[in-house]
C-alpha cells in the first residue's frame, strides 16, 4: 500500500495515499468534529465544523475542510489552533441562529451531535439573532420531520437516495429559505416513503424522529379492563443495552424482560416463536411453489419497509412475495385467536404491543389483511428507542435488574428465529428447515455461512436432494433494487430471495438506539450487533425452527398443518400494487 508522510499537530504519520485529512487524523486518534459527514454516504464539506489549517510545499497555512481535502506528501496539518477553535465555535453559533433550541424536551437530548459540540466549544449564548424560519411539523406518518431543528447537513437526503434508493426528500428552495422536504412540499405520508427510518438514525439532531406511542401503552396497562401483552423482536435484546450505556453488541435479554415485567405487562413474550412459525409456513410455501409450478423466485415478506418498497417501486414482483405475515403480525394474530380461545377472553379486550427495531412496523400495524380476529393483530408497535425511554420514564434502574425469562406459553424460540435480526438470517433459518424436509434427514452442518455477513448482496447455490437451489440475500433497498433489476434482466437466476429494508438487517433498523457519525465511521454496528444473535445461535440447543415444541403444539392443537386453510386465514396476508 502506497503511503505519504504528513505532520499533524507536530507529529509525523505515514498514512495511505488518497486519504482525506479527516481519515488521516482519525487513524492517528486525533478527533476532528463533524456534523454533515457520514462515511461513504455524505462527504460534502457543508457544515464547516471539520475546518483545519494546512500548509503544503512550504506555502502559508490556509483553512480547508478535512472531510474532503486529500493529504499530500509532506503536508503539515494543525487541527486545534485558536483560529480553528474560534472558527468552529462561530459556525456552531450560526447554526444555532436558525435552530429551534428546545433542547430540554427534545427526543435527541444527550444524543444530539450539535448539542455535544456546543458543550465542547463553550457555545453558551445566542451570538447571532434576527429572522428565523418557522416550519409546520410533518407528523402525518410514523416518521416525523421537524425542519425547525434541521441544520441542512443533508445526511438524511444522502441516505434516502444513495443507500435506500428511495429519494423522496431533498433540498427545496435556495439561500436562507433552503429546507429539506419532499417534492411540492408533500407530507411524507403522501409520497413513496417506505418508513424505514434510516433517515432518523442518520440525522445528527432532532429534526427526524418516530411517532412516540409509549403513552398509549402506559394508559392501557393502567386500564384494569385490558389485557396488555408485549413481544420483543430478536434484535431488540441485542441493542436495548445501548439505551442504558452498554457497549454495542451487549446481550441484555434478561434485563430487558425484567424491565418489561416491571412496567406491568400481563405477559412478556419472545418473538423468536413466531419467527420460527414464519419459517415453517414460509419454507412450506416455498416448497409448494417449487413442486406445483408457483411464482418464483419467492421473496421473503418479514420486512415491512421492503414490502412497501416493492409495492411502490416493483409492483410487478408483489406476486413473488411470500404471503406469510411478518413475525410481529403473526404473534398478534396468534394471541388474539389461539390464545384468546384457549384462555377464554375476548380479543377486543387485548392490547397487543410489539417491541421492534423498525419504524416501518408502525405502518404495518394499519395495513389491510392484518386482523385475523376481526380486530388489528397488533395494536401498538414501539421501537427499541421508545422501549428505552419508557423504562427510563418509569424510574426503572435497568442496569441493576436481575435477569428474568420470557413468559409461557410463548417463551420457546429457536436460535434460527433469533438470527432473523441479521441480514441472511431468514434465509439461513429457512434453509435449515427446507433442507431437512427435502433430504428427509438431519443436517450434518447447520451453518449456511455463504449467506452470512454484512455485504449488501450475497448469492449462493445449494444442492438439496434432487434440487439445486439458488438463493440471493439483499439488505438495504438500494441493494434490493440491484437484485430485482438483475432478475428482471435475466442476469440472476435464483429461486428464493431474502430482502431486508435496512442495511445489515434489523440490527441496523431505523428504530435502533442512535449512535453518532464518528461511531458509525469507526465501528461496523451491523456486524457487532449481529454477533450477539450468532453467538446465541452457536450456543443454543434448539437451532431449527421446525423442531420448536411450541410450534409443533400450535399445529397439533390449532392449525393442523403448515399452510392449512386455517393457517392461511390467520397467518397469511396480501399486498397492494401502489406504484409511484
Amino acid at each position: 500500500m502506497e503511503t505519504v508522510k504528513v505532520i499533524i499537530n507536530g507529529k509525523e504519520y505515514a498514512v495511505p495515499a488518497g486519504s482525506t485529512v479527516l481519515e488521516a487524523a482519525r487513524a492517528a486518534n486525533i478527533d476532528i468534529p463533524t456534523l454533515c459527514y457520514l462515511k461513504d454516504i455524505n462527504e460534502i464539506g457543508a457544515c464547516r465544523l471539520c475546518l483545519v489549517e494546512v500548509s503544503e510545499g512550504g506555502r502559508p497555512f490556509r483553512m480547508v475542510t478535512a472531510c474532503v481535502y486529500p493529504v499530500t506528501e509532506g503536508m503539515v496539518v494543525k487541527t486545534n489552533t485558536p483560529k480553528i477553535m474560534q472558527s468552529r465555535k462561530t459556525n456552531l453559533e450560526l447554526l444555532l441562529s436558525n435552530h429551534d433550541r428546545k433542547c430540554l424536551s427534545c427526543v435527541r437530548s444527550t444524543t444530539c451531535e450539535l448539542q455535544k459540540l456546543c458543550l465542547e466549544y463553550g457555545v453558551d449564548e445566542l451570538k447571532f439573532s434576527g429572522e428565523k424560519n418557522k416550519y409546520a411539523i410533518d407528523d402525518a406518518s410514523p416518521i416525523i420531520r421537524d425542519n425547525n431543528k434541521c441544520i441542512l447537513c443533508r445526511r438524511c437526503v444522502a441516505t434516502c437516495k444513495h443507500i435506500q434508493a428511495v429519494g423522496v426528500i431533498g433540498a427545496n428552495d435556495r439561500g436562507f429559505d433552503t429546507h429539506i422536504a419532499s417534492v411540492f412540499e408533500a407530507p411524507l405520508s403522501e409520497t413513496s416513503c417506505i418508513n424505514c427510518g434510516q433517515c432518523i438514525v442518520s440525522c445528527p439532531v432532532g429534526a427526524l424522529y418516530e411517532r412516540d406511542d409509549t403513552d398509549k401503552i402506559l394508559e392501557a396497562i393502567a386500564d384494569p379492563s385490558k389485557k396488555v401483552y408485549i413481544c420483543t423482536a430478536p434484535s431488540v435484546r441485542a441493542q436495548i443495552g445501548e439505551c442504558f450505556g452498554y457497549e454495542p453488541g451487549t446481550d441484555c435479554e434478561g434485563k430487558m424482560v425484567a424491565a418489561l415485567k416491571a412496567l406491568g405487562f400481563d405477559g412478556v413474550f419472545d418473538m423468536n416463536l413466531t419467527a420460527d412459525l414464519t419459517i415453517v409456513e414460509e419454507a412450506t410455501e416455498f416448497l409448494g411453489r417449487v413442486k406445483n409450478g408457483g411464482v418464483l423466485p419467492m421473496i421473503t415478506s418479514c420486512s415491512p419497509g421492503w414490502i412497501k418498497y416493492c409495492e411502490h417501486y416493483y409492483p410487478e414482483f408483489t406476486e413473488n412475495l411470500s404471503t406469510c405475515k411478518s413475525p410481529q403480525q403473526m404473534f398478534g394474530a396468534l394471541v388474539k385467536t389461539y390464545f384468546a380461545e384457549k384462555e377464554g377472553f375476548d380479543p377486543k379486550d387485548v392490547v397487543f404491543v410489539s417491541a421492534i427495531p423498525c419504524t416501518a412496523k408502525k405502518f404495518e400495524v394499519g395495513r389491510p389483511g392484518q386482523s385475523a380476529a376481526g380486530v388489528p393483530d397488533v395494536d401498538i408497535a414501539v421501537t427499541t428507542r421508545e422501549v428505552g425511554r419508557m423504562i427510563t420514564k418509569a424510574g426503572i434502574d435497568f442496569r441493576s435488574l436481575d435477569d428474568e425469562k420470557f413468559d409461557d406459553p410463548f417463551s420457546i424460540g429457536s436460535s434460527a428465529g433469533a438470527i432473523f435480526g441479521a441480514t441472511g438470517g431468514v434465509m439461513e433459518a429457512a434453509l435449515r428447515t427446507a433442507a431437512e424436509v427435502i433430504e428427509g434427514k438431519p443436517l450434518e452442518k447447520l451453518e449456511f455461512s455463504e449467506v452470512r455477513g454484512v455485504e449488501g448482496v450475497k448469492t449462493a447455490s445449494y444442492k438439496l436432494g434432487d434440487i439445486t437451489l439458488n438463493v440471493a440475500v439483499a439488505s438495504g433497498t438500494g441493494n434490493a433494487k440491484k437484485v430485482l433489476d438483475a432478475v428482471k434482466a435475466g442476469e440472476l437466476d435464483v429461486q428464493f430471495i431474502e430482502i431486508m429494508a435496512c442495511p445489515g438487517g434489523c440490527v441496523n433498523g431505523g428504530g435502533q438506539p442512535i449512535q453518532p457519525a464518528v461511531v458509525r465511521a469507526t465501528t461496523d454496528l451491523r456486524a457487532v450487533r449481529a454477533a450477539v444473535l450468532y453467538n446465541d445461535d452457536e450456543k443454543a440447543d434448539l437451532r431449527k425452527s421446525h423442531e420448536n415444541s411450541a410450534v409443533k403444539k400450535l399445529y397439533d392443537e390449532y392449525f393442523g398443518e403448515p399452510n392449512s386453510h386455517k393457517a392461511h386465514e390467520i397467518l397469511h396476508t396480501h399486498y397492494v400494487k401502489r406504484g409511484l
